[in-house]
């Protein structure tokens, strides 16, 4: 067991980890929200969202977690990953879990309304953004009893802090009569980092018994200071449409995906030997991203990966520098991109499911200042 505490401006955060085999400096730093609902932040060092990872690291992780994942029925296995933060991460879960499997799919909650039925929504209460959307994934005619097939559930999100963002999903899928009782026998929760201890079982109705995966678990308490002021949250909360349209091509989340097929984008990208590379991922789109970057280190370019995010964090501890720009959804909303404008890079590619005329021009003149050249690739 290790304890680490850590003090905070609005409070004091204290935790107790159990021994594994990563070590929590691997997994994680501390950081504060601009959120007065929540104004903790475990910043994972190997998502590829908040601070840039060598996709090899992320790879691994994704091949660990799979590896822990072996349900009692192979057969009918349907993954849902949670917007925003974790949509890249089950992407790679998936990718290396669905090997073991038949009959299985991954679908990605989202915040950006598609052209398909909306089969589902739910809360994620302590967030920045709370509306996650589910659709109905696409070239499926059946009716809506086309779940019915599945039998186990594998939920993925970054982190679990008190697992009752898991339990809206969980209830949505089964209230609105999306998932059966009847159908599902196995429910498993898959995470990076777990900190819900037991409370994920204590607020399950379903009666299915779930089975938590992770890299890491453990516990934590929170110490507010009652002369701390609370951060002012800017208005990043919108599940609606924006001006720019999503790319057509919508075959790694959003509206369901199989089997990766990624190819012709894939081509695209190539690299010189230790190259210093970074690759942008923007907003929810991160899965075809990553495989670009890990395409160029495998060809041995020192490649790092992150993403843009409406996830509004503090400088300080975890977060060494942060910019600031809008959406390239057409929200005009405020978007974030942390922890790489203190470093240099001889190329930097980012990747959007938008029109490149969408991406704030700030943003672009801001990524100029440390790096010889930006790409911007646009997947269609």
């Amino acid at each position: 067991m290790t304890k680490i505490e850590q003090k905070l401006n609005t409070g004091t955060i204290s935790m107790e980890i159990d021994n594994g085999d990563w070590k929590p400096e691997d997994l994680f730093a501390f950081a504060e929200r601009k959120n007065p609902k929540r104004s903790f932040l475990f910043v994972s060092k190997i998502l590829g969202k908040h601070i840039p990872v060598a996709p090899s690291i992320m790879r691994k992780s994704y091949k660990y977690l799979a590896e822990k994942i072996n349900p009692i029925n192979t057969d009918g296995v349907l993954f849902i990953g949670m917007a925003e933060t974790a949509i890249g991460l089950a992407g790679g879960v998936f990718e290396e879990a669905s090997k073991k499997f038949t009959n299985s799919m991954l679908i990605t909650t989202t915040r950006h309304p598609v052209d398909s039925e909306l089969i589902g929504e739910f809360k994620e209460e302590h967030s920045h953004a709370t509306d996650h959307l589910i659709y109905k994934p696409i070239n499926n005619t059946e009716s809506n009893d086309f779940f019915s097939k599945y039998r186990t559930l594998i939920l993925i999100d970054d982190e679990s802090t008190t697992g009752k963002t898991f339990i809206n999903l969980i209830d949505s899928l089964f209230n609105k009569g999306i998932l059966s009782k009847t159908n599902i026998n196995e429910i498993i929760a898959v995470t990076i980092t777990d900190w819900s201890r037991n409370r994920l079982q204590k607020l399950n109705s379903t009666g299915i018994n779930i089975t938590n995966v992770s890299l890491m678990t453990g516990d934590w308490k929170w110490q507010a200071s009652s002369s701390a002021i609370l951060p002012q949250m800017p208005n990043v909360n919108t599940s609606s449409a924006g001006e720019a349209d999503l790319s057509k091509t919508q075959d790694w989340g959003r509206l369901g995906v199989v089997k990766y097929d990624n190819k012709q984008w894939i081509d695209k990208f190539n690299a010189k030997k230790n190259e210093r590379i970074l690759v942008l991922g923007t907003g929810e789109f991160l899965y075809p991203a990553f495989k670009a970057a890990e395409k160029m280190e495998k060809q041995g370019a020192n490649v790092v990966f992150s993403s843009t995010t409406r996830s509004p964090i503090s400088t300080g501890l975890g977060i060494k520098s942060s910019l600031s720009f809008t959406d390239n959804y057409g929200l005009s909303i405020p978007n974030f991109c942390y922890n790489i404008s203190h470093q240099y890079f001889d190329r930097i590619i980012l990747c959007t499911e938008t029109n490149p005329s969408f991406i704030d021009i700030e943003l672009i003149k801001n990524l100029k200042t440390f790096s010889n050249s930006v790409e911007i690739l646009y997947y269609e």
